[in-house]
C-alpha cells in the first residue's frame, strides 16, 4: 500500500497526465509517432526522480499509439507505422459518416491492449523472457512468413493481385545498403536511398498523398455534414460483443511480438490483423469498416509497448526505437536495465509496474476528453481540410530525416500507388510485406549462416517445428476454404 500510494503521488499522477495528453497529441501527427514523441521529452527527464521520469516517457508511449489511429481513422494517414493497418476499417468507418464510432473503437481496444501489456509485464516477465531466449532467426524468419500469409486474408478481393502486392512490398525491402556485405542494392546512385526507403516518406505518399489526390478530384466545396450520433465518441456496453474476439487476439499477439526486440508495433498489428480476419465470423466486412479490424491492430500495437519492456528490463535489449530512447533514460539516472536490475531495484521496477498500468488509464481519460474534437475534422470544407492536410504531410516527411529528397520520393510514391489503387492492388499486402521484409531476409540468412546452408536448421528446433506444422495448417486452411467457395458459387 505503501508503494501505491508512493506511485500515485499528486506529482506523478500529473505527469503522467501531461505525457498523455502530449503523446496523443504528437502521435496524431503524420509522420512524427511515439520515438519523436519521447526524444522531445526526454531532456525535461534530466531533473526528475527516476520513477517520475520513467512514467512521463512510458505514459507518453502509450498514448503515441492510439494517437497514431486518429489521423488514421480520420484523414486516412496513419501517424505512426503501428496505426497503418488501422487505417483499412477505421478511415473506411469515417468515411461512412461514423467517425466517433471509429475513434471509440479504436479508444477502447488500445486501452484494453495497454492493460493487457502491463499485466503481462508484472506477471510474466521472467517466463516471457526465458521464452524468447530460447527463439533465435529461424523463428524470426517463420514468424515472418505467417505475417506473409496474412496477405491472403487482407486481400481477399483478388488473391493474385494480393500476391503481387506483397512481392513488390518485399523487393522495395531490399533497397539499401546490404547489411552482411556492405553493397548497395537498388539504390540508382542516389545516396539518400542507402537506409532504403524512409518509412514515413512511404507511408505519407502511399496514403496522404494517395488521399489528396482522390479528395481533388471532387468539388472544394464539399464536406461531410456528419450529425451528432456520427460524431458522438459514446460506447454502450453491448459494442464490447463485436470487438471482444479481435481484442483479446490483437492483445495477446501484440504483448508476445513485443517481446522480440526489432519486431515493434507495426509487424503485430499486422499479424493481428490477418488473424482476427481469420478467425471473425464476419470476415467479408473487413477493409469495409469493420469494428474487428479497427481494435485488433490496436488492442496489439498498445499491448505491444508493454512486451517491449519485457526484455528491456530484463535483457537490457530495447524492444523497439523508442524504447532504446527510454533505455536512455534510465541509464541517464544511473540505472542499467537487463540481468539483475529486478533484485537490485525491486522498489524501482515494482513502482514502474505499477505506474505503467496507470499510464494505461491516463490515455483513456485524456483520450476520451480530447477525441471528440478531433471527430468535427471530417465536417471541415475540403478547401480549408486538403491544404492543412497537405502542409502537414511535407513538414512530417521533411521532419524525419531533414531531407527534400524524401518529400520529392513521396509525392512520387503517391502517384504510383494512386495507379494501384486504381487497378485494385493490395496497399495493405505491400506494407506488409514492406514491414516484414527485413526481419524475413535478415533472420533467414543468419539462420543459413550458423547451419552453413542447411535448411534442416528449421527442422531441428522445437518451435521452428510447431511454427511450419502451424503454417501448414493455415495453407491447408485457406485451401480448403477456397474450395469451399469455388463449390458454393458452382
Amino acid at each position: 500500500m505503501e508503494l501505491l500510494l508512493s506511485v500515485l503521488s499528486f506529482t506523478n499522477i500529473l505527469i503522467i497526465l501531461i505525457g498523455a495528453l502530449f503523446g496523443l497529441i504528437i502521435g496524431s501527427l503524420p509522420g512524427l509517432g511515439a520515438t519523436i514523441t519521447i526524444v522531445l521529452l526526454l531532456p525535461f527527464t534530466y531533473n526528475m526522480e527516476p520513477v517520475t521520469a520513467i512514467l512521463l516517457l512510458l505514459s507518453a508511449y502509450q498514448s503515441a499509439e492510439y494517437g497514431g489511429s486518429v489521423s488514421s481513422i480520420i484523414l486516412g494517414i496513419p501517424g505512426t507505422p503501428g496505426a497503418v493497418a488501422t487505417t483499412i476499417d477505421g478511415h473506411a468507418l469515417a468515411q461512412k459518416s461514423f467517425p466517433g464510432k471509429a475513434l471509440s473503437y479504436s479508444l477502447v481496444a488500445s486501452t484494453i491492449g495497454g492493460v493487457f501489456g502491463a499485466l503481462v509485464l508484472m506477471f510474466l516477465t521472467k517466463p516471457l523472457t526465458i521464452l524468447a531466449l530460447q527463439m533465435s532467426d529461424p523463428e524470426f524468419f517463420l514468424i515472418g512468413i505467417l505475417g506473409i500469409l496474412a496477405v491472403g486474408s487482407i486481400s481477399a478481393k483478388d488473391k493474385t493481385k494480393g500476391l503481387i502486392s506483397a512481392v513488390l512490398g518485399l523487393m522495395a525491402a531490399t533497397i539499401g545498403i546490404d547489411q552482411f556485405q556492405g553493397v548497395q542494392r537498388f539504390t540508382l546512385g542516389f545516396s539518400e536511398l542507402q537506409e532504403g526507403i524512409d518509412m514515413i516518406a512511404l507511408l505519407v505518399g502511399m496514403f496522404a498523398f494517395t488521399e489528396i489526390f482522390l479528395m481533388t478530384k471532387e468539388p472544394m466545396q464539399k464536406k461531410k455534414n456528419i450529425d451528432s450520433e456520427g460524431l458522438s465518441t459514446k460506447f454502450p456496453l453491448k459494442n464490447f460483443k463485436k470487438i471482444f474476439r479481435s481484442f483479446s487476439i490483437g492483445s495477446i499477439i501484440g504483448a508476445l511480438v513485443g517481446i522480440f526486440p526489432g519486431m515493434g508495433s507495426g509487424p503485430s498489428a499486422w499479424l493481428t490483423y490477418g488473424a482476427a480476419q481469420r478467425f471473425s465470423k464476419k470476415p467479408d466486412e473487413f477493409g469495409k469498416g469493420s469494428p474487428e479490424g479497427i481494435a485488433g491492430p490496436e488492442s496489439a500495437n498498445n499491448a505491444t509497448v508493454g512486451g517491449s519492456l519485457v526484455p528491456l528490463l530484463s535483457l537490457g535489449i530495447p524492444g523497439s526505437p523508442a524504447m532504446a530512447i527510454i533505455m536512455g533514460a534510465f541509464i541517464i539516472h544511473g540505472i542499467q536495465p537487463g540481468p539483475g536490475v529486478l533484485d537490485k531495484e525491486p522498489t524501482l521496477i515494482n513502482s514502474i509496474f505499477i505506474g505503467f498500468l496507470f499510464t494505461t488509464i491516463a490515455m483513456f481519460i485524456v483520450g476520451k476528453l480530447v477525441t471528440p474534437a478531433f471527430s468535427r475534422i471530417l465536417n471541415t470544407p475540403q478547401n480549408i481540410l486538403i491544404p492543412i492536410l497537405l502542409v502537414f504531410s511535407l513538414v512530417g516527411v521533411f521532419s524525419s530525416r531533414q531531407s527534400l529528397f524524401d518529400v520529392w520520393l513521396a509525392l512520387i510514391i503517391g502517384i504510383i500507388f494512386l495507379l494501384m489503387k486504381s487497378l485494385d492492388f493490395s496497399l495493405a499486402a505491400f506494407i506488409l510485406a514492406f514491414v516484414l521484409g527485413p526481419i524475413i531476409e535478415e533472420s533467414l540468412r543468419r539462420s543459413l549462416m550458423l547451419s552453413q546452408g542447411s535448411y534442416t536448421v528449421f527442422l531441428t528446433r522445437p518451435y521452428s517445428v510447431v511454427m511450419i506444422l502451424l503454417l501448414l495448417l493455415i495453407i491447408i486452411f485457406a485451401v480448403y476454404q477456397s474450395y469451399k467457395q469455388r463449390s458454393l458459387k458452382e
